[in-house]
């Protein structure tokens, strides 16, 4: 029987534990880590077949991302370094909710559906993980699919999920995005940044001094690594190296979510302190005034500083390339104004999840883009990228273009690649962190989650900053927003658990603060709440 030895394996190693249907999300699939050998098992097999049906290296990436250390999840990387391709996110689907017997068949449909894809072909799979402790046992999981369908496995450990994406594209695209090695990325992103600062490290009101505050994961891992690569360009003192549980009152979520201060950082006065989530591809800062207020700068206030340097840049090297920034619903009202209104730089809205702001920015020749989550990056067109060598060869400006282009990572959204430009610029304009955040005053915000039964009672539309279902709990948002000066308020339910997120943001933190509880107690009634009701 064709793909025999998979049904085989998953009926003795990996056979399916959950009899409910389960889903290939925006980031893959997520949940308790007890319940996903089979999921993990059966991803290794896909990947198997992705490998042979684009004759190329695909990733898999065993993470949970900014989740708690019990949880555990898995996403597929495609051929460039981009997420999982619409159709293969349905076959990983089918693949998934299959019943161990019905494996054989369903991979068949699959290979079939992709226009026949020959069993024999070569198949080579790129595999990294997280720090959770149940990553080992769900890696070995996705190895035994992968050779049950008779492909290869590279086995890179212990990795960040940027630095996966990064070497599977340079695998790809046969090193001409760079050196297809965890040692390639730290040596290409290093040299580009060390070339931005040669005239010296301090300027102005900048020092090249920060706080790491690695969430217990991988990232303070890659950080540790990337130092001695980094040498004197920048002085980082490492905090939550692993000694903590993951992402427990530290990273980058926590840091955003709460609006807190990480747990086990030194709260020292006007200093950086740089916040990555578990597999270090989200980034935010924050600092303490010398008054003692504690500030938080997000992916909004990095999109803004970022966009607002490369027009510069732009301007300055006559180049005539189109720049855009792209947001999502999350992202602070003052932000959009500020980049509308005081830049010019044109805005475009996205559906949350980087795979759909990374399509929405290949409109642009330059296109930023940043979740308020403090994910995402910077993306170039082929012509954008040789106009910006070309002019390296004559313009100082353009060349240093050329450089910030090699200190970002294109392929995903990258926490230290995204630090690394953040001090580019700052460096640039000789501002300390003060003076980033000054550029304009974020409307106080919130941010809840409101546990229902099933959330795909709740459906949006306009880049999710409409609720279409259920009938009337939209009405019902639009007249407690109107309660509220600045108000503004969203629903979108969760890609990967049963519940509904909900944003608000108002004048004042008391007002953003009530909108979000009303909202919330609004979802909890109109769209099946469950447990307790929502509360700060």
């Amino acid at each position: 029987m064709v793909y025999g030895e998979a049904v085989q394996v998953a009926k003795a190693k990996y056979p399916k534990s959950v009899t409910k249907t389960i889903k290939y999300g925006t980031a893959g699939f997520r949940t308790k880590a007890d319940e996903l050998d089979f999921i993990m098992y059966r991803m290794g097999l896909l990947a198997t077949l992705r490998a042979r049906d684009t004759k190329a290296v695909i990733g898999v990436m065993i993470t949970a991302s900014h989740n708690p250390e019990p949880d555990n999840g898995v996403k597929l990387i495609d051929p460039m370094g981009e997420m999982l391709a619409p159709a293969w996110e349905a076959h990983a689907t089918t693949l998934a909710n299959a019943t161990d017997d019905g494996i054989a068949e369903a991979m068949a449909t699959i290979a079939k559906e992709a226009g026949g894809i020959k069993e024999d072909e070569k198949a080579l799979v790129f595999v990294g993980r997280d720090t959770r402790p149940s990553s080992d046992r769900l890696r070995d999981a996705v190895v035994a699919g992968v050779k049950a369908a008779g492909g290869e496995v590279k086995d890179f450990g212990v990795v960040s999920t940027p630095i996966l994406h990064f070497v599977v594209t340079c695998h790809n695209d046969g090193g001409q995005y760079g050196e297809p090695t965890e040692e390639g990325y730290y040596k290409k992103i290093a040299q580009a940044f060390a070339k931005l600062r040669v005239s010296g490290a301090s300027r102005g009101s900048y020092e090249p001094t920060i706080l790491f505050d690695g969430a217990n994961g991988v990232g303070a891992i890659m950080m540790e690594r990337f130092i001695p690569y980094l040498g004197d360009s920048i002085k980082s003192t490492m905090y939550n190296k692993g000694e903590g549980v993951l992402n427990h009152l530290c990273g980058a979520d926590y840091v955003k979510v709460q609006q807190k201060w990480p747990e086990g950082v030194p709260q020292a006065q006007n200093s950086r302190c740089v916040s990555v989530d578990g597999d270090a591809d989200r980034v935010i800062y924050s600092f303490i005034d010398k008054n003692g207020k504690y500030s938080m700068l997000d992916g909004d206030k990095i999109a803004t500083l970022v966009a607002g340097y490369f027009q510069e840049l732009l301007k300055a090297s006559g180049l005539t390339l189109k720049l855009g920034l792209v947001q999502t619903a999350y992202a602070n009202g003052a932000s959009t104004a500020y980049i509308t209104e005081k830049l010019g730089v044109p805005v475009a809205c996205a559906k949350t999840g980087v795979k759909h702001l990374h399509h929405v920015a290949l409109q642009f020749d330059i296109g930023v883009y940043f979740e308020a989550n403090g994910h995402g990056t910077v993306i170039f067109s082929k012509n954008a990228r040789e106009a910006i060598r070309n002019a390296a060869q004559a313009n100082e400006s353009a060349q240093k273009l050329s450089q910030v282009m090699d200190v970002i990572n294109e392929t995903v959204g990258d926490a230290i690649s995204d630090m690394l430009l953040v001090e580019t610029v700052l460096h640039a304009r000789g501002w300390s962190i003060e003076d980033w955040n000054s550029a304009y005053a974020d409307l106080p915000n919130r941010q809840m989650k409101v546990t229902v039964a099933d959330r795909a009672v709740i459906t949006t539309t306009d880049a999710e900053r409409v609720c279409v279902t259920p009938a009337g709990l939209q009405d019902t948002i639009n007249s407690i927003v109107a309660n509220y000066p600045n108000g503004r308020s969203f629903v979108r339910p969760s890609g990967t658990e049963d519940i509904v997120r909900v944003y608000a943001e108002a004048s004042t933190q008391e007002g953003a603060d009530n909108l979000a509880i009303a909202v919330g107690n609004a979802v909890y009634e109109q769209a099946g709440g469950v447990g307790d009701r929502p509360k700060i």
